[in-house]
């Protein structure tokens, strides 16, 4: 007699959110006792931030819905709007579908939508890269995240031992490392052909010499300092400008103050024409994260200097207080929003080298995190652990 298959459900609002868990879902769709579904919601459908619910089921993973939940904005009344929106549109799809679990990633303003909908509806939750700390409002989201999940997944022993101060059982915590490490393996793997034809229409970089030096700028607004946006976006581009190497763009996340950010590197291009400057409006993960492999360094504040530049060796210039706290490799040279010291930061790292690192990873997280949620056991009440 046949079993029932387990009904999994993974949220995803965002792209980063799904680069973080893709080697998870393509591991869960192997397992024989696991139905998957994903929801997607927020900036997952936005056009400005690469749609990636396109690119999911071009993956070949189920979406069973999506919500058109991300409210116009650029300010913290509209995120927690969005999150509000969230609830409702992941409350109302679950309490028809009713998955055995509901996956949730990382510490975005809507994944706190996402476990309060699911917490209230009775439903086990699993949080994947809980028990980490960085300096902003995803530290609180995370946390609280956390409180509301029964099931954690970290990317290391320091987040593990962090959850258990925090009341969580260690029962409840497996060690799986993260799976963003997944992807940077494989992208490494990618040439440098097809990385250039990847490029091909993104602007300025038709005919980028990826074998030459490069910066990559990768910059959020900070949460807590949204106003500073535009001038601190400002203060980078003039600061790697100056070092008077060719520099890449990304383009920010939907948080407060990513119209400023968006707006600095616009004006920027405009004030200063013959700067040898490409902009990516967006790109797939893994070719993301091959480019980042070929740049000489990034400067910025995004997680991704942390995380999979530690894996792939990358110098990181870290800017300001957003990823404080987070456990980073000697790849990782931090500088306060000072121009002098940016400066002499990114000077430093532009002369190093380094080997890659394994503090995230050994780039099979996938596997293993496929291989817990499909044998997990449905949890017990969930209580306050107090350690001995």
């Amino acid at each position: 007699m046949m079993s029932i298959p387990r009904k999994i459900l993974v949220a995803i609002t965002a792209r980063p959110s799904y680069s973080r868990i893709r080697s998870t879902l393509q591991a869960l769709n192997q397992q024989e006792n696991v139905e998957l579904h994903c929801l997607c919601s927020g900036s997952a459908l936005s056009d400005r931030h690469g749609r990636v619910a396109d690119l999911i089921r071009e993956d070949g993973f189920h979406v069973a819905a999506e919500g058109e939940t991300l409210v116009p904005g650029n300010d913290p009344g509209r995120m927690a709007e969005t999150t509000a929106q969230t609830i409702l549109f992941t409350t109302r799809h679950l309490e028809i579908a009713r998955p055995d679990w509901v996956i949730t990633i990382a510490d975005r303003y809507e994944t706190l939508g996402t476990a309060v909908a699911t917490s209230y509806l009775g439903i086990p939750l699993i949080h994947v890269q809980g028990g980490e700390i960085t300096g902003n409002i995803d530290e609180r989201v995370r946390h609280a995240v956390t409180k509301l999940s029964d099931i954690h997944l970290v990317a290391n022993a320091q987040a593990a031992a962090r959850l258990m101060r925090m009341g969580e059982h260690p029962d409840s915590i497996y060690v799986t490392g993260c799976p963003s490490i997944d992807l940077a393996r494989e992208a490494c793997q990618i040439s440098l052909d097809d990385l250039a034809l990847a490029l091909v229409g993104q602007e300025g970089l038709d005919h980028f010499n990826l074998e030459g030096e490069f910066i990559m700028v990768l910059q959020h607004a900070d949460t807590t300092e949204h106003e500073s946006s535009y001038r601190h976006m400002m203060m980078t581009l003039q600061v790697v400008s100056a070092s008077g190497l060719p520099f890449v763009v990304f383009n920010p996340n939907s948080d407060a103050g990513s119209e400023a950010t968006s707006r600095a590197v616009t004006d920027f291009r405009r004030d200063h024409p013959l700067a040898p400057m490409g902009m990516i409006a967006n790109l797939e993960g893994r070719l993301f994260l091959r480019l980042l492999r070929q740049a000489r360094c990034l400067i910025g504040n995004s997680s991704v200097g942390i995380r999979e530049c530690a894996f792939l060796g990358t110098p990181v210039v870290n800017l300001g207080d957003r990823q404080n706290g987070r456990e980073r490799a000697s790849n990782v040279r931090d500088s306060p929003w000072k121009p002098q010291a940016m400066a002499q930061a990114l000077t430093y790292q532009l002369q190093q080298s380094y080997a890659g690192s394994q503090i995230y990873g050994s780039g099979h997280s996938g596997e293993l995190m496929a291989d817990i949620v499909a044998h997990l056991a449905l949890p017990r009440k969930k209580r306050f652990h107090d350690p001995a």
